[in-house]
């Protein structure tokens, strides 16, 4: 059952993606771990920090893809999934630190202390423990996209009105955790982590570690996908994607679906958001700004919206452009960069990079296959079959 359903829901291209992904997971970490420094093939520490903050974000565009690409629910505030589950992990790997901190204090975060917190939080118990930060990580984000997919879908908020509801939500978490008494480090965020699982954040064999997790949870999520996608709920998906009045009146209960679709995605988002901060080292409320969230669309709209593949390849290739581009004196025309790279995408290549690529890959193949037909016409006009000597003759 489960090769059967395997081989359905992974095409050849799909199929590459995921070898792609795994021949990543695999040589980079060993790169870095078993190479020498010198070694021109030797991945430095940093720049395998670097990819692996790319493929978190690859994550976050494959959620985003799933629900605008396949259900046509365009989410502008996508990022604010992202960054709470970048805070559940955040607050784990605080309670890490222990008495380790600048002011030693066993219990409280260095912040709290700073501000003269007299207690931990209820919200902050529970974050000692793995499991439960864990858990957290995919249920708070979970549980915001159901209850606000609940009131919005059922309330048949579509199109530019949901875009704009999605903004303001994750603006409205932007300005609460910037606030300082709302426990969460206000404007710094949270940072100085020590360990994750015992283990030192900063040592080399735990950065390869959580790369090849990153890699790992780049191939769950995209596999997640095409299942779903590949499936009668996908199908029904694109039928609400396309005609969402007409799958109505077939009898679907549309609003399930796009609250299904809606809370997995906000799941996923969180899982990368969990993944993003080890490797970055902070989280803090720039996380929930709009922009964010805005040019997490752009990633799939310049990789190729409702291809999957297409949405990843646009998260790594957008940001590695970012990461070249604002290290140098371009730095400060960057957004003005990316504002162009949107427009030109959307008027030369509507479909992305790989969407395009693969309308033009399926044209060729029907233009070879249509010269094979009538070049086989032509012989068999030019040339007629004639009959077979006898033995006699």
């Amino acid at each position: 059952m489960t090769p059967y359903f395997l081989t359905r829901s992974l095409n050849k291209s799909a199929t590459a993606f995921l070898l792609i992904v795994a021949a990543v997971g695999i040589l980079v970490p060993l790169s870095n771990l078993l190479l020498p420094e010198s070694s021109a093939l030797q991945v430095p520490t940093y720049l395998m920090a670097l990819f692996g903050k790319y493929l978190c974000y690859a994550i976050l565009a494959l959620s985003i893809d799933l629900i605008w690409g396949y259900c046509g629910i365009l989410s502008l505030g996508h990022g604010a999934f992202f960054a709470l589950g970048g805070y559940a992990m955040g607050m784990y790997l605080m309670r890490q630190i222990g008495s380790r901190g600048v002011y030693g204090n066993p219990v409280l975060p260095d912040f709290m202390v700073f501000l003269n917190y007299s207690k931990l939080p209820w919200y902050w118990h529970g974050f000692d423990m793995f499991w439960f930060a864990a858990l957290m990580v995919v249920l708070v984000p979970g549980l915001l996209a159901f209850c606000f997919g609940w009131l919005a879908f059922r309330s048949r908020v579509t199109g530019v009105y949901l875009s704009i509801i999605t903004q303001a939500m994750t603006y409205a978490l932007l300005l609460a955790f910037f606030r300082n008494d709302f426990g969460f480090g206000g404007n710094n965020g949270l940072t100085d982590f020590k360990d994750i699982l015992g283990f030192n954040v900063q040592a080399q064999g735990t950065r390869a570690v959580l790369f090849v997790l990153s890699c790992v949870a780049l191939a769950l999520a995209f596999i997640i996908c095409r299942a779903i996608v590949t499936s009668k709920l996908g199908k029904v998906l694109i039928a609400v994607r396309d005609a969402e009045s007409r799958t109505r009146f077939l009898g679907y209960r549309v609003e399930n679906y796009k609250l299904f679709v809606f809370t997995l995605s906000a799941c996923m988002a969180g899982v990368a958001g969990a993944l993003y901060v080890p490797q970055v080292g902070i989280i803090n409320p720039g996380e929930f700004a709009p922009g964010n969230s805005i040019e997490a669309v752009i990633w799939v709209a310049v990789g190729g919206r409702g291809t999957l593949t297409g949405a990843a390849l646009g998260a790594i290739v957008v940001n590695y452009a970012k990461t070249t581009f604002t290290s140098g004196p371009l730095a400060p025309y960057w957004l003005f960069m990316l504002g162009a790279l949107f427009i030109l995408v959307t008027l030369l290549l509507p479909k992305g990079i790989v969407g395009t690529a693969r309308d033009w890959w399926e044209k060729r193949r029907e233009q070879i296959d249509a010269n094979a037909v009538s070049a086989a016409a032509e012989d068999g006009v030019t040339k007629p079959n004639l009959p077979e000597p006898s033995l006699a003759e």
